[in-house]
């Protein structure tokens, strides 16, 4: 099936009902270990972990919005993933300044998750498990 488009550009939502709704994925980011995500990598929105044990610390919230100059409302929110491949490990996620964490933080070894990232006021956000 053709991509729906028109006016140059795709129409999300315009198109036929029983075509996918496509979007732009870059490539995910690649852990081994602990690391601290930078405001790009959260916004491509999906990391694979393979590696030891370890946390996924979240930008500052302040590296965030400088970053993501379009969430300047509360109430915007984004989602992003994290797959672990790994066998034996966990990866969890943690928080930097101005983050909240509702749910289960820890993703286990072969498992993924599912996070909403969203603006609760100024300086604030919080990322919600939802899966």
């Amino acid at each position: 099936m053709a991509l729906s488009n028109g006016t140059g550009g795709y129409q999300v939502g315009a198109g036929a009902t029983d075509e996918a709704i496509m979007f732009v994925q870059g490539a995910p980011t690649a852990l081994a270990a602990a690391a601290t995500a930078t405001a790009a990598q959260l916004q491509n929105g999906l990391f694979t972990f393979d590696g030891t044990a370890g946390n996924l610390t979240l930008p500052t919230v302040a590296l965030l919005e400088a970053d993501m100059s379009s969430a300047q409302k509360v109430n915007s929110a984004f989602d992003f993933f994290i797959v672990n491949t790994d066998a034996a490990d966990a990866v969890t996620l943690a928080v930097g300044t101005g983050w909240t964490i509702v749910g289960v933080a820890a993703v286990s070894a072969v498992t993924s998750a599912h996070f909403r990232a969203r603006k609760t006021g100024d300086g604030t956000w919080t990322a919600y498990r939802i899966s």
